[in-house]
């Protein structure tokens, strides 16, 4: 008997556009819209289906907009087939979609959850002074020991999410960052 797991996507993910295409034809994905706006102070569903992308891409509306969009997904595909899922998982926010998706989470509890979560996240660092940056193709001990040597007094970068051997994703300062880049760019 076959299994089915299902994974779902974080922050980085987002487009201008997302979920439409099941929005305009599925009941179920119009209802998550429904949910979600019904939830926030924001309309969402107009965010995800015509940005503009600098709105979509903060990290208060990316969060809960990106959770709407997969299980607008997943309620459409839902309709057209049957799609029970024997594992679910998710990559860092898709972790809630995967909640939402196995029950253990309500969508509208959800949503406002991970619209929380964003806007923590966004008050923790003024707008523009940080940044992450996904680091492909070095060992990640290299990645960890430049973003030590790029780091400096209140500038700082570390490796925030070590993603798979290879792939080490780096947040911090902007400055700190793009310190380590140039030493990145030196080393290849």
């Amino acid at each position: 008997m076959k299994k089915t797991a299902l994974i779902f996507p974080g922050q980085g993910s987002q487009s201008v556009g997302m979920g439409k295409e099941f929005f305009d034809v599925s009941k179920g994905a119009q209802e998550v819209f429904e949910i979600a706006n019904a939830s926030l102070d924001v309309d969402i569903k107009d965010l995800c289906f015509s940005g503009p992308v600098e709105e979509l891409s903060k990290t208060e509306i990316t969060q809960p907009a990106i959770l709407t969009a997969s299980i607008a997904v997943l309620r459409g595909i839902r309709e057209e087939c049957e799609l029970d899922a024997a594992y679910v998982a998710g990559h860092s926010l898709g972790e809630y979609t995967a909640l939402v998706c196995a029950g253990v989470l309500e969508l509208s509890d959800a949503i406002k959850l991970v619209s929380n979560r964003g806007r923590f996240m966004q008050e923790s660092v003024p707008e523009g002074l940080g940044a992450m940056s996904a680091v492909i193709g070095l060992d990640n001990d290299m990645v960890i020991e430049e973003c030590r040597k790029a780091s400096t007094g209140d500038e700082q970068v570390v490796a925030a999410n070590l993603n798979s051997p290879g792939q080490v994703v780096i947040s911090g300062t902007k400055a700190a960052i793009e310190r380590a880049a140039k030493a990145r760019l030196a080393i290849l």
